[in-house]
């Protein structure tokens, strides 16, 4: 090989290696960036039927957008737990507007406008397609909408089992688990179920506590109804099929044992 064709070819092979990290890089970015999309997307849980939703409607002139807040009360209460680590009771919190339940059909039936769809949809995207049908008969409608009943179940090896209303929904995983006091010393803690009921369709998933990786999980943020379960590790399952009685009956062998022994101790005498 001629002294030229060597530089070339070190030149080609520098070339090479050296644009290989940042096309690396670039690609990474890339990923990054889907990850957070996902995570946005998936942290926010669409509207079910069932769901109740307390809806008002504000403008800089009130007496316009009264039609649009029939059956208007201020009686509603929302759950609020202020200290999911203590023992306290949570408190129930008034909220102000009308409410209106989710259909079967994913719909809600809404003041001067109709039937509104709600599939699909979840609170921030209801609020704004309400804020858009309104602005056509109020200028500058501002709406709010709070989810009342987004509720979670969390049974299996948790300190308080049960389950858990939050307001507005958007709860994680770890959320839920904070809020049932944690796992006990006896939860398996790679192999959490999640089970999620999406328009009749039931799903689930294993989820691994130990590995960070369980974030990217679409199971990460709850959605309405979730059930999570943890599983009993090999030692509380083992104590459950001991009889809780056995020390009981050890015990009163132990007595029956002395009383023969001594028996048969004076009958020798």
């Amino acid at each position: 090989m001629t002294l030229k064709k060597y530089f070339i070819y070190s030149f080609l092979s520098l070339a090479v290696f050296s644009c290989a990290p940042r096309q690396e890089i670039n690609y990474m970015q890339d990923i990054d960036n889907i990850a957070l999309e996902n995570s946005i997307k998936n942290s926010r849980s669409t509207l079910q039927p069932g769901d109740k939703l307390i809806i008002s409607v504000t403008a800089k002139d009130m007496d316009v957008v009264q039609p649009f807040n029939q059956n208007y009360s201020s009686s509603s209460t929302i759950t609020q737990y202020s200290n999911p680590s203590s023992n306290s009771l949570p408190q129930q919190l008034p909220v102000s507007g009308a409410t209106y339940i989710v259909d079967t059909d994913s719909n809600i039936t809404f003041p001067q406008i109709g039937v509104v769809s709600a599939k699909n949809e979840d609170v921030e995207t209801m609020r704004v397609k309400l804020t858009n049908l309104i602005s056509e008969y109020v200028k500058n409608p501002v709406v709010e909408i709070k989810l009342i009943n987004f509720k979670v179940s969390v049974l299996g090896e948790v300190a308080r089992p049960g389950t858990y209303v939050m307001p507005d929904g958007g709860s994680t995983l770890l959320g839920a688990l904070g809020l049932a006091g944690d796992l006990t010393v006896f939860g398996v803690r790679t192999n959490v179920l999640v089970v999620r009921n999406i328009d009749g369709q039931i799903t689930k998933e294993r989820i691994d506590l130990t590995s960070a990786q369980f974030i990217n999980s679409p199971y990460y943020y709850l959605k309405q109804n979730d059930m999570i379960y943890v599983q009993p590790n090999a030692n509380r399952e083992k104590a459950s099929r001991i009889d809780p009685n056995t020390g009981l009956y050890i015990s009163v062998a132990s007595v029956i044992a002395s009383l023969v022994i001594g028996v048969l101790a004076l009958t020798k005498n």
